[in-house]
């Protein structure tokens, strides 16, 4: 375990703890503060730095440079849940925490790390900027929400006309860039032969377009790791139910727990499917003879769109339409019809 690094990364400094020689270090977040770090590391492990594995949560664009810097250099990683993490230091009977405390836990967390977890980090370029898009394309269309309702409310109160003017020009505004920058995530898909075709596949199911398969591809790339259910569960779209004794029975509804623009572009996905999609018509009028409420059915439909779309995108491969319908049981149906 001495050649486990943890680091504890935040905003503006990571703290170290390096178990080889017991040192606990504080730098600064940047590129030229690791490239120090590793310099000093390879003084202490010489010969054995080739065997290095940092170990550290990821925190988004605070922890970029340090897995870009891993990337670039070859040195094994381990990203550990931060859940993993607190129930970790839990386990061992941790309960200060400090910048310091937490980087000496994480220097021994390697025991939590399951096969293929410790691995070099890739980053690609092109994935990292669609990934930035989406999250300016989600700023963008809260900024065109936020004001269209504020507008709503001017309108009703029949308040500033200099101020309804002003708010219908921005939100022209930011629709025309909503537009671009989905333009420019096509544009950068279509630069990668890799990512044109997954993203492609996708767009082959009926009822899906070119937001949607956006969507569905940001979503399996930023997790390529995931399971079925998870892929399900991180758009937000995972059962709940609360229940407690004999008194409370509430229904079941959906976690909601992932991104608001899975949920929502895929609903409209969803309704386009709905409408020209023989196959999933039928799964969805199957649900409604069999008593489904309307919302319930459509968000069986959303699932089912993700895990077909997650499959195609998986095994490089587009919609067939014929293996759908026997999925759905549209070739039964009609049978019967007969």
């Amino acid at each position: 375990m001495d050649n486990c690094i943890g680091l504890d990364v935040s905003k503006s400094t990571i703290n170290i703890h390096i178990p080889k020689s017991s040192l606990d270090l504080e730098i600064e977040n940047t590129n030229k503060a690791i490239k120090s770090l590793y310099s000093k590391l390879k003084k202490i492990y010489k010969k054995e730095i080739d065997n290095l594995v940092f170990i550290y949560e990821p925190t988004g664009s605070y922890s970029y440079q340090l897995t870009y810097f891993c990337s670039v250099k070859k040195i094994k990683v381990f990203m550990i849940n931060p859940k993993q993490s607190h129930n970790f230091a839990k386990a061992i009977g941790q309960r200060g925490k400090s910048d310091k405390v937490d980087a000496r836990m994480l220097s021994v967390c390697l025991h939590v790390a399951r096969n293929g977890d410790v691995r070099v980090p890739v980053i690609n370029p092109i994935e990292t900027e669609i990934k930035e898009l989406i999250g300016y394309y989600k700023f963008t269309t809260r900024r065109r929400v936020q004001t269209n309702n504020h507008l709503e409310s001017l309108i009703i109160k029949d308040g500033s006309l200099y101020a309804i003017k002003d708010l219908q020009h921005e939100i022209k505004k930011l629709a025309i860039k909503e537009r671009d920058i989905i333009e420019k995530i096509i544009e950068l898909i279509n630069s990668s032969e890799t990512l044109n075709k997954k993203f492609n596949d996708i767009k082959s199911i009926v009822g899906i377009g070119n937001i949607g398969a956006i969507v569905l591809l940001h979503l399996f790339i930023k997790y390529p790791e995931a399971n079925q259910r998870e892929i399900v569960s991180l758009a937000g779209l995972d059962p709940v139910q609360r229940t407690s004794g004999s008194s409370i029975r509430g229904k079941s509804r959906i976690s909601k727990a992932g991104s608001r623009l899975y949920r929502g572009s895929l609903f409209m996905s969803a309704m386009s499917a709905i409408r020209f999609n023989d196959e999933i018509k039928v799964f969805y009028d199957r649900l409604k003879e069999n008593g489904k409420h309307t919302t319930v059915a459509q968000v069986a439909i959303i699932k089912k769109l993700i895990i077909i779309a997650r499959s195609l995108y998986k095994n490089d491969c587009s919609y067939d339409v014929e293996f759908y319908k026997k999925q759905s049981g549209k070739n039964e149906k009609m049978a019967l019809s007969a």
